[in-house]
């Protein structure tokens, strides 16, 4: 069993930056590639970035240049940085880890809210 535990997320406003932390406990041999999702209201959850273990990385084209994802394998934990943040970025943004694809184990979700 996995578990994923996140934190940060909150209001900030247009242009502004926040920084997402997501910490893997249990049977983290299983964990490969990790990645971030979000899901606006009234929208289908999507895949905003992801990385494997030997730091691959991928993002969804509307968050290229301005989200970085990272991780440090020792603390277990992978970040997604944002900058210059646009009120479409606001959504529940959710990390998640698996084997191939980062959907086998999540966490709770966060709120990120950007004002205008």
């Amino acid at each position: 069993q996995v578990q994923l535990v996140e934190s940060g997320g909150g209001l900030v406003q247009a242009g502004g930056s926040l920084r997402l932390s997501c910490t893997a406990s249990g049977s983290i041999s299983r964990i490969v590639v990790m990645g971030w999702h979000r899901q606006a209201s009234g929208k289908q959850r999507e895949l905003v970035a992801s990385i494997t273990v030997g730091g691959t990385t991928n993002y969804v084209d509307s968050v290229k240049g301005r989200f970085a994802i990272s991780r440090d394998n020792a603390k277990k934990t992978w970040y997604l940085q944002m900058n210059s943040l646009k009120p479409e970025d606001t959504a529940v943004y959710y990390c998640a880890a698996g084997l191939l694809n980062p959907t086998a184990y999540w966490g709770q979700g966060t709120q990120v809210t950007v004002s205008s």
